[in-house]
């Protein structure tokens, strides 16, 4: 695998490699500017000081739509043909590709009909609809949207317009990578940060700087929840993965573009992974620096950048993230707050067992230290032990965790730490109430539901009457999705139809009867 992960490519082959994109790209250099500006190279001084690296952001929000992805809807949508232009444009998009393209429309006087899906907040849709392109909402995912944008583009011969997978486009973004190298000189530039979600960022800005620069590394980001590219250099070949994250919702792409995917396996370095955790706290250190605030997916690159240096403990370099998209909802903010903190090592959750006798609180707390607790949750179990719920602040991350578990074990406590336990972090910080011993046959499951009016009256409709439900909590994170735990009352004989119930839904889904957070909690 690691062959496909981090190989050095002949700069000769790479000079002569892809001859296509010379003149496309200088092309698109005369055509973006007429839609937009060049973005700022921002140096990031608390980030550098940290990290002891020059790390610079570049600044793909500042376009009028907030995101890289006008550079190339504009670039393809002006190439059209006067009979193309009368017909129109289509495209499909939960978010960003569908502004550039509305855009894009307005500057060019082209009519542009925008496909939806149905869980795209209104924010979104709302500034598509402000720029006088026509939206269609349709289905729950990009994928659904696509397939639809597709038949009606077949239908009244409009143009469709790609979100990554077309020359043209790939050819727009490779402008970010045009300027990058005009704004910092490329000898001392080492590696440059790349959100990817299908690849046209990536494959853009990597098939002109390693032509250029084949000695600068490019590194690719991925949110760990939907590794399509990471996935295909593993493999050799691109793969359609069968359930995705949605947190990053701008880079949650099942299946890498085809035309990106060739260049990208070419030409780009490594393909990193990064977790929820890590892309809050990304954000949190780019509004510190920069006082603006990215989508998840515009943090991706900054929370791949210090994943490496502190795997590789690099020092002296020069670092580049592209910070590439801040249409961020404002009801997403709390909930991206509450994770920096694990995100960073800021805060531990832990499952502590103690005895239900007095004077146990008072000699736990002792025993934390003079640590600010920033949760401690309990209720009665049983007459021996207790079970703990708590939040630590931490300010010397994971060195300080880890001393922190071994002085508590040390002491005899049973300690758990649950800091990246998903059902923890979402779902028992914020339950009231404890074990359920009448609550038998119980399975617990974890969903991501669309958030839409009718989502979870149609899931019960399915279900029926034939399991009762003896757990459910559910808490909006202003995402297009909402994350759900329920537990039901199913009789052993009954399991494997309940089994094929839940798989025929088509929501994504988690088995989590066995996890540990809901075992000493809830169960």
């Amino acid at each position: 695998m690691q062959r496909f992960l981090n190989r050095r490519v002949n700069k000769c082959y790479l000079i002569s490699m892809f001859p296509e994109y010379k003149k496309m790209i200088e092309e698109a250099r005369r055509r973006v500017y007429k839609v937009t500006e060049r973005t700022d190279l921002d140096y990031a001084p608390q980030l550098s000081g940290r990290y002891r690296n020059k790390i610079w952001l570049k600044r793909e929000d500042q376009h009028p739509v907030f995101s890289y992805k006008l550079r190339g809807a504009y670039n393809m949508m002006a190439t059209l043909s006067a009979v193309e232009r009368e017909r129109g444009v289509i495209a499909a998009s939960a978010g960003n590709h569908a502004q550039g393209v509305a855009l894009a429309a307005q500057r060019l006087a082209i009519r542009a009909i925008i496909v939806m899906p149905k869980t795209t907040p209104e924010i979104k849709s709302n500034a598509v609809k402000r720029m006088r392109a026509e939206v269609i909402l349709h289905g729950t995912t990009y994928d659904d949207a696509k397939e639809h944008a597709l038949g009606v583009s077949k239908e009244r011969g409009l143009s469709f317009i790609p979100p990554y997978d077309h020359p043209l486009v790939i050819a727009g973004q490779a402008t970010v990578g045009v300027e990058l190298m005009e704004q910092y000189p490329a000898v001392d530039t080492n590696i440059i940060f790349v959100p990817v979600g299908g690849g046209g960022l990536i494959a853009g800005i990597a098939v002109y700087v390693k032509a250029h620069f084949p000695k600068i590394r490019i590194i690719g980001v991925e949110p760990d929840e939907a590794p399509c590219m990471r996935r295909a250099f593993e493999v050799g070949r691109r793969v359609r993965l069968d359930k995705i994250g949605i947190f990053a919702d701008g880079a949650a792409v099942r299946q890498a573009g085809k035309e990106n995917y060739r260049l990208a396996k070419a030409l780009v370095d490594e393909i990193l992974l990064v977790s929820v955790d890590e892309i809050c706290a990304a954000i949190k250190d780019i509004f510190e620096d920069a006082r603006s605030i990215p989508e998840p997916a515009g943090a991706l690159a900054l929370a791949g950048l210090k994943q490496y240096v502190q795997r590789e403990q690099i020092t002296g370099r020069e670092l580049v993230a592209v910070f590439s998209g801040a249409n961020v909802n404002f009801d997403r903010l709390r909930h991206i707050a509450e994770l920096s903190a694990l995100g960073e090592n800021r805060e531990a959750l832990l499952a502590i067992q103690i005895p239900e006798r007095p004077g146990s609180f008072k000699r736990l707390c002792h025993d934390l230290g003079p640590r600010l607790i920033t949760e401690f949750n309990y209720r009665y179990g049983d007459q021996h032990e207790a079970c703990v719920f708590a939040g630590i602040q931490l300010k010397k991350g994971l060195a300080e965790k880890e001393r922190l578990l071994g002085q508590l074990r040390d002491r005899d406590y049973n300690v758990i730490d649950l800091s990246n336990d998903e059902i923890a972090k979402m779902h028992i910080r914020y339950m009231v109430g404890g074990h359920a011993p009448q609550a038998e046959n119980e399975l617990i499951y974890r969903f991501e539901f669309p958030e839409r009016s009718g989502a979870l009256l149609h899931f019960l409709t399915e279900m029926g009457e034939r399991w009762n439900i003896s757990l459910f909590h559910y808490r909006n994170h202003g995402a297009a999705y909402g994350r759900v735990l329920i537990g039901f009352q199913v009789a052993q004989p009954e399991r494997p139809g309940f089994k094929r119930f839940v798989e025929q839904l088509g929501i994504l889904h988690w088995h989590e009867t066995e996890n540990p957070a809901y075992r000493m909690f809830l169960s």
